[in-house]
């Protein structure tokens, strides 16, 4: 505990660490902003996922079946830096460039953002299909009659939202402590801690 606290007498790493905290304290609040078109009745009574998309939402940092624009979390980001990865390794011109040391790592870098964009859009239309569209509770009754309306709101808000999480990972690995997808993937995971151990309480079954 000692060799912790002592690290705030550092003024960079003290910085940092402040700077970290407030940024996934921002990434937090994202959670609290509902996508346009959602039922606020509903909002408010939701405070699980579900098991089919519980795994997923705790390794990308997001709520996947929750009506935030941080839905998908850094997921799109991280599908991305895996498939550069794999192609990396197949691929003779993406290892080429993969080997020019930093340069070339900062090129990867830019394609993986760039390629985050059309998956983020992708699974934004997943999930406005597999989980908004059938559950009509999700929907607010003025929206129940726009199908395309909502569907764009909601597809452009969960692309928005996404690119922003990835925005905040990446300040937080600039400017921050550590790895930014590392720490709001595990951000996330604690955030749902205090709800799993009231569930094991109250259903110890």
């Amino acid at each position: 505990m000692n060799n912790f606290l002592q690290l705030f007498k550092i003024p960079e790493t003290k910085n940092r660490i402040l700077t970290t905290l407030g940024i996934l304290l921002v990434y937090r609040l994202g959670f609290q902003v509902p996508i346009p078109g959602m039922d606020p009745t509903f909002l408010n009574g939701q405070r699980d996922t579900g098991a089919l998309f519980g795994l997923m939402s705790a390794f990308s940092g997001g709520q996947i079946g929750q009506a935030v624009i941080f839905s998908l979390g850094i997921m799109p980001y991280i599908s991305a830096s895996i498939i550069f990865s794999m192609l990396s390794k197949v691929s003779p011109a993406i290892e080429a460039v993969a080997k020019e040391g930093a340069a070339g790592q900062k090129k990867i870098n830019q394609w993986t953002r760039l390629a985050s964009v059309p998956i983020a859009l992708i699974q934004g239309i997943f999930i406005f299909t597999s989980i908004f569209l059938p559950h009509q509770e999700m929907i607010a009754p003025n929206m129940q009659a726009n199908p395309l309306a909502l569907g764009i709101i909601v597809v452009v808000s969960i692309l928005a939202g996404s690119l922003v999480v990835m925005w905040l990972g990446e300040l937080i690995t600039e400017y921050g402590v550590g790895n930014g997808a590392s720490l709001i993937i595990m951000a996330g995971i604690i955030s749902r801690i205090p709800h799993a151990l009231y569930t094991i309480q109250e259903d110890p079954e």
